[in-house]
């Protein structure tokens, strides 16, 4: 089979396969890894072997560098050295030690035991990003953390970069640390020269080409950056993945950063899906009989590790212990900048392809098990963090002796706390519940009658009186605890009209089904309410407008929507 009719049939197999994933809301970079799998080696049937392949793809993990660095240029890593900076850190280091003590401990040797823990200390933003917005808690804190600190860990990991294939050179503890002192005096020198390069010329020079006005020459501007810089720390001996992240760390500080991101972007994608594909032409099925149980314990391995150390720094930074528990459940899930150091450390001679094979198929075995711990990450972490309830006064205490509130709020942050504003301002008893102890303490700094507790559990709502209430609302973010929540008032005091917050028509028709009598989807009403503020501003009657917007939501916003049925997605 020619070149050109390989190239095609990896692309026939790879859209087919990209099809059918993300029609079942599968990520991508699993589907890539099916591609190689397929089309690789060690399966039958047809087998792609380009030879500029592996190039190619090499180019994937460059581009993906270029822009991880333009998002954290560094006036943004200074900005973010509290929080994020030290978390993201933390986690990566304490979880290659952690698994590289454990792995020596058991008889690895100690070069292998410390790379293959870098390796796992990687997670997969792809997966916690996607799974968090299907589950509906991307907005949550435990979700804002847990996606940032998996988004800043390939930060982390460029040091892996400039360590991994030193170590696959040297030979004898002297010529180690020898050549990792060199290799640092030349990263610190790549740093110099494309800081200052970036400094002096680059700004200049991507000025005159703006002022061009040309699409093409900029993306070429891009590209030549891009390769340059790779190419620079590539002649010191360094990877061509470090460069390229250094020019994006410069032009991150530009006001080119977002023009520069949309024109890289169509290569990166297809480069990394290559990239993917390679490592997907390296797992051999056959030996999986053989090597299952040890990729299954080394699975376990990287997870437990993650989960324990995860809590361990978010608990010491001040959250409580259920986000703490279910930031690390986020974060348990392998990654997929783990196997980009595992291709450099078996180009490197680092790790031998058997070690390899348990490796990568312990970093798969735990994207599959770390989907499961994302989506039922609030069962297990309120199973795990029992304790932490304690902290509060038993709940049947703190309501001993008051009346039954009129109201129950579900949830008080953003919406919530607007929301106990009102009805105090009216006069009208209520009582709020969260499960976040700081907001817990915010609300009762406020004067409110805030509490600890879940609203979806029944006992709470009995020691409420919940069937006594003439309304319960609720205004948490998640989808699925809302879903829930309304679930739980249903059965419990079906008499209680129950309003809830949802943030799109699909959840909004979810809750209703639930059980809701309104779920107001924010992105729509926050349409109509613009669309009101300029009809009045036109001078059309405000009964007019107040009719049409009845009218709209009593037609389940269908005479809004471009599609009827579909989803609001801007």
């Amino acid at each position: 089979m020619d070149h050109l009719a390989q190239i095609i049939l990896l692309l026939a197999v790879a859209v087919a396969i990209m099809i059918a994933f993300q029609r079942l809301h599968v990520p991508t970079s699993l589907g890539y890894l099916l591609v190689g799998l397929i089309l690789g080696p060690h399966t039958v049937g047809p087998t792609v072997h380009v030879a500029e392949f592996k190039v190619l793809a090499e180019f994937g993990v460059v581009f993906l560098l270029f822009s991880i660095g333009l998002n954290y240029s560094l006036p943004q890593l200074h900005a973010m050295r509290h929080q994020i900076l030290g978390l993201g850190t933390a986690q990566v280091v304490l979880t290659t030690a952690v698994v590289g003590v454990l792995l020596w401990l058991a008889g690895l040797g100690p070069v292998l035991a410390f790379v293959v823990g870098a390796v796992f200390a990687q997670s997969s933003s792809t997966i916690i990003g996607r799974q968090l917005a299907e589950q509906g808690e991307d907005a949550t804190p435990h979700g804002r953390l847990g996606l940032a600190i998996s988004v800043f860990q390939d930060v982390t990991a460029v040091p892996f970069l400039i360590l991994i294939p030193v170590l696959g050179a040297a030979t004898g503890m002297d010529k180690l640390v020898g050549e990792l002192g060199w290799a640092m005096a030349k990263a610190v020198l790549a740093f110099a020269l494309v800081f200052y390069a970036a400094r002096w010329a680059l700004r200049p020079f991507f000025h005159m080409v703006a002022a061009r006005r040309s699409a093409e020459l900029f993306t070429l501007t891009v590209l030549l950056v891009v390769l340059t810089a790779a190419w620079t720390t590539s002649s010191l001996g360094l990877s061509l993945a470090f460069g390229a992240f250094l020019a994006g760390m410069m032009l991150g500080e530009t006001e080119f950063r977002h023009q520069v991101e949309s024109s890289i972007r169509p290569f990166r994608d297809v480069l990394l899906g290559l990239f993917f594909v390679g490592i997907g032409m390296l797992i051999e099925p056959a030996a999986l009989p053989r090597i299952w149980h040890w990729a299954l314990l080394g699975a376990l391995l990287l997870l437990l590790s993650k989960i324990a150390v995860v809590v361990v720094i978010v608990r010491r930074s001040g959250m409580d212990a259920i986000a703490a528990w279910r930031t690390a459940l986020l974060l348990a899930v392998g990654g997929e900048f783990g196997f980009a150091l595992l291709a450099i450390a078996l180009d490197s001679g680092v790790i031998d392809p058997q070690s390899g094979q348990i490796v990568l198929n312990a970093v798969l075995f735990s994207l599959i098990g770390g989907v499961l711990l994302i989506r039922y990450n609030q069962a297990i972490a309120a199973r795990l963090a029992r304790p932490a309830a304690a902290e509060a006064p038993p709940l049947a205490d703190q309501l001993a002796g008051q009346p039954a509130p009129q109201v129950l709020i579900g949830g008080y942050g953003r919406v919530g706390h607007t929301v106990a504003v009102l009805l105090k301002s009216s006069g009208v008893s209520f009582v709020a519940f969260d499960t976040d102890p700081k907001r817990v303490r915010q609300g009762q700094a406020d004067g409110h009658a805030v509490l600890y507790g879940d609203i979806a559990d029944p006992e709470l709502l009995t020691a409420a009186q919940a069937e006594r209430a003439s309304l319960a609302i609720i205004t948490v973010d998640a989808h699925a605890v809302a879903l829930s929540a309304v679930a739980a008032l249903r059965r419990h005091c079906p008499q209680v009209p129950v309003i809830a917050r949802a943030r799109d028509l699909e959840a909004s028709s979810a809750l209703v089904g639930a059980g809701a009598v309104h779920a107001y989807p924010e992105a729509i009403e926050s349409s109509l309410r613009l669309g009101a503020t300029a009809l009045r501003m036109l001078r059309i009657p405000t009964v007019d407008i107040d009719t049409m917007l009845q009218d709209i939501r009593d037609w389940d916003y269908q005479p809004v929507l471009e599609n009827p049925g579909q989803e609001e997605t801007r």
